[in-house]
Parts: structure tokens; sequence; C-alpha cells
């Protein structure tokens, strides 16, 4: 099955909009009405819905670490990447990798 994304509240709303444009099935935290909620719940949300959980929030590598199940995380640092080209890199993961290969998977971006 192909990757659905969930875009946690630090990550540009644009990066949204590129991805859809391009046919990806991605929810965002402020579209879902999940913003100042806890990275606890944001990972809940992400992993019911089936969605790999894109974030710049290193608690979500500490969620991971401690165990916690989780439908796949993509990590990318904040100031790593421009916004186009983190746009590139999740329609790359989305070409090459299946949601069942993201289970319990952090992608680092």
């Amino acid at each position: 099955m192909l990757i659905r994304y969930h875009l946690d509240e630090h990550v540009h709303p644009g990066i949204a909009v590129g991805l859809r444009a391009r046919g990806v099935d991605v929810s965002a935290t402020s579209e879902v009405d999940l913003a100042g909620v806890d990275d606890e719940k944001q990972l809940a949300f992400a992993t019911s819905e089936q969605r790999v959980l894109v974030t710049h929030d290193r608690d979500f590598l500490r969620l991971h670490a401690a165990g916690i199940a989780h439908a796949g995380i993509a990590y990318c640092h904040q100031e790593k990447y421009p916004i186009s080209l983190l746009l590139q890199m999740l329609l790359l993961l989305h070409a090459c990798e299946s949601s069942e290969g993201m289970l319990g998977r952090v992608e680092f971006v």
C-alpha cells in the first residue's frame, strides 16, 4: 500500500500543498484539530490512520526508542533542507517504500 503522510505542526504547510499536487494522501495537524496536542497523541493519531508521521521534532525519535508502536516516522532536522528539497525527499520515499515497509521504522530524510 502507498505511504500516506501526517505532518506535525512544525512542518511547513507548503509541504502538504506540494504533496497533494502530486497525488499523495496527506493530513496536517492543523487540519485535524491536533494543534498543541502532545507528541504521544500526535503519534497515536498518525498510527490509527496508518500514516507516516513527518516531523522536525526529535521527541518523536525518543518515542520510537521507547518502543511505542507507530506506522513510521520521517524525521528531518528543521534546518537541513529548504522546503522544496524536503518535498522531493518525501516524494522519493513515497515512490520507493510501502506503508508496510515503514511500520515501526524511522527514516531520516
